[in-house]
């Protein structure tokens, strides 16, 4: 039996190469075997740090009797969903549609022309709760393939008509300030007021709707959006889905009241709670949003950076196959760990119980109040010591492929902590995350000048796969966040040479974005989802980038693009607002103008400085600080832009309209509040 997916760039596909399962993995070649043996096609997506992946990988995949009758009636096929989005975003929709809901793992069936007629996620060994074993599930199928042919054509041919359908996107008026107040109107309604978020459980961080609540509240002045913000970020960082020992968040809370998480750590959630955390900071000055921001971002360079110099894509949730192992106490272990005294102190202060607020009386760590001052030196030792104890634990596997996606968000959410907190090496660390990725993940096989975007890397080698929208929306996004952090020419050039090929390649008739390029591999249907989800939409993060962009530049090319797409999304964002939160982020910032502020001074005058402070801290601003010397004509924003009588000045615009420049902190606050609009 060949082993095809040794040399997989995907870990989720090696974690899968010594299966009994005679994969392959996605490709031409594998529905050419299925028509050579008119057998249907087994599909298997999932990704490598999700738990029940690796359950039904060890209770089934890896079975030699399953995988026998697997490799004799179907073709098997393994995809890594952050590998292929567009296979898993395509194959997603049918599950839903046929089962009304959707996850991982998530199985399918198709017949030779990729056409689902059967799919579920996970299914067990045993049958279990009503729910059928993957054996009987498999022995079926096979039975209708072979004597019930009409019947699975018949099935097949309504899943391809309902997957076929245009994406009818409503919309067509801009998202004015009428549909942001009634989306703050709604997200209050769904607010949980004893725990806060959004919601009941299971909980997930709302990233992208609390960016939008800042801006809102950075625009109006509205202080029950800032409260929801608050309360969330408090209420997320003091619970268990925050690693109170290594820094950086969990992937979700089981729970309404965030105490245990599911354990999976990734990327994209790390990088986006960053930015939020930060912004949260400038806004309020709360330490424990600064400490938050400081150990999630040295939990994503240390923990998740790579040799290459970016950063891999997840933690796993298990460790010696148990899922939380890791991360877990009991009273007895923080004893052992820390001695009598100390244990007991530490188990009060983190709710390790002996009843146990996890599994087998084992506890998650919750930090619901800061020891008092006089205890944060203890705290600080007892955090340290806990963190070496912890370290001799067998660790999570880590899932090290580099998304361009989601390095895309590290490099924004770096950059702007690394301005905001004023700490250099942060900046440094989204430079070089930047930098890897435009050399290593743009395709220069093509013609000269062409950017084309590989989907991701591995050790230093870019996979095959192509980048989708979000790719480059992300990048050119994080490229910008560069510009802004240093003034850097390149920066801006790289991304407008993303943003310009994803509008040649990405554009729809409607004005928005379709996932994948015109010229990209021909799927069941071509995906087309403007939603938020766990990360942002492709659409979503190219609105950004393009109304940043044109910030930047001037130009009104790229601003009306941006218009056109964001106006396709509004009845998505009147219906259901937590799951437009970049776009409703979008919308804020282009209500708002977006403000665009120049602050030109000596290194070390404090003035400027100040001013500085002022200017980066407003959400969804654009915003450069230079020194005289820096002014030029390759960012165009900075044209023109001088000291003002040898005095630090700064420069503000919105919607093509500049201010006189002012030369104190006092005048540039006063010109930022006439923006706000209650």
């Amino acid at each position: 039996m060949a082993n095809r997916l040794a040399s997989a760039t995907s870990p989720y596909l090696l974690q899968h190469a010594d299966n009994p399962v005679d994969w392959w993995a996605w490709g031409p070649e594998a529905f050419a075997e299925a028509k050579r043996r008119d057998a249907p096609i087994l599909l298997s997506v999932g990704y490598a740090a999700c738990h029940w992946c690796h359950v039904m990988a060890h209770e089934s995949f890896e079975d030699e009797a399953t995988a026998a009758y697997l490799n004799e009636h179907y073709v098997a096929v393994k995809v890594d969903r952050e590998e292929r989005p567009d296979v898993d975003a395509v194959y997603m929709q049918a599950t839903v549609a046929m089962t009304g809901q959707g996850g991982w793992p998530m199985t399918c069936v198709l017949d030779h022309d990729g056409t689902p007629f059967f799919a579920g996620t996970y299914f067990p060994d045993r049958p279990r709760q009503g729910m059928p074993s993957f054996r009987q599930l498999l022995e079926a199928i096979a039975d209708a393939w072979l004597n019930r042919a009409d019947e699975v054509r018949g099935t097949a041919e309504k899943i391809r008509e309902h997957l076929q359908r245009e994406v009818a996107l409503a919309g067509g008026a801009p998202i004015d300030g009428t549909v942001l107040d009634a989306a703050v109107d709604k997200l209050a309604a769904e607010f949980d007021p004893v725990n806060a978020g959004f919601g009941g459980a299971p909980k997930f961080p709302p990233s992208m709707v609390l960016q939008f609540l800042l801006r809102h509240h950075a625009r109006t002045g509205s202080a029950r959006a800032l409260d929801m913000v608050s309360r969330t970020c408090r209420a997320m960082a003091r619970g268990g889905m925050y690693d109170q020992l290594g820094g950086g968040f969990a992937r979700y809370s089981v729970d309404a009241g965030w105490v245990v998480p599911h354990f999976e750590k990734m990327l994209y959630d790390n990088a986006q709670l960053l930015g939020v955390y930060a912004d949260w900071w400038a806004l309020t000055r709360e330490p424990l949003a600064e400490r938050v921001v400081r150990e999630t971002a040295e939990f994503m360079v240390t923990e998740l950076g790579t040799e290459q110099g970016g950063i891999a894509s997840a933690l796993d949730a298990d460790s010696e196959g148990v899922e939380g192992k890791f991360y877990a106490w009991t009273p007895a272990q923080l004893r052992e760990a820390l001695g009598e005294q100390d244990g007991a102190w530490a188990a009060e202060l983190l709710s390790v119980t002996d009843r146990g607020t996890f599994e087998h009386g084992s506890s998650t760590l919750q930090l619901r109040r800061d020891p008092v001052a006089a205890d944060l030196s203890r705290w600080s030792r007892i955090r340290s010591e806990l963190g070496g104890a912890r370290a001799t634990r067998v660790r999570p596997g880590r899932d090290d492929k580099v998304i361009t996606a989601w390095n895309g968000l590290a490099v924004s959410s770096l950059a702007r902590a690394g301005l905001l907190l004023d700490d250099a090496a942060l900046v440094a660390a989204a430079e070089q995350v930047a930098t890897l990725l435009w050399r290593l993940h743009v395709d220069r096989t093509g013609a000269a000048g062409e950017v084309r975007l590989r989907r991701a890397s591995r050790d230093g080698v870019a996979g095959a796969p192509a980048g989708v929208l979000e790719d480059y929306g992300c990048m050119a996004d994080g490229f910008l966040s560069l510009v802004e952090a240093t003034a850097e020419p390149a920066w801006l050039e790289r991304a407008g040479a993303l943003l310009d090929a994803a509008i040649e390649r990405f554009a729809a008739p409607d004005g928005g974005f379709h996932d994948t390029a015109v010229d990209a591999e021909q799927l069941l249907v071509r995906p087309r989802d403007p939603s938020d989800n766990a990360s942002p939409s492709g659409q979503s993060a190219m609105i950004h980038a393009l109304v940043r962009y044109s910030a930047l530049t001037g130009s009104s090319r790229h601003r009306e693009i941006a218009e056109r797409a964001l106006a396709t999304v509004r009845g998505l964002a009147e219906q259901a607002p937590r799951f437009a939160g970049w776009s409703l982020a979008a919308a804020e910032m282009m209500l708002a103008g977006p403000r665009e502020i120049v602050v030109v001074a000596e290194a070390r005058d404090r003035v400027g400085q100040e001013m500085a402070r002022l200017a980066r801290a407003v959400p969804g601003a654009v915003s450069l600080v230079v020194t005289p010397t820096e002014v030029g004509p390759d960012i165009p924003l900075l044209e023109g832009r001088s000291l003002v009588d040898g005095k630090a000045a700064a420069y503000v615009c919105r919607d093509m309209v500049c201010q006189r420049p002012v030369t104190s902190v006092e005048e540039l606050r006063g010109l930022l509040d006439t923006y706000r609009s209650e």
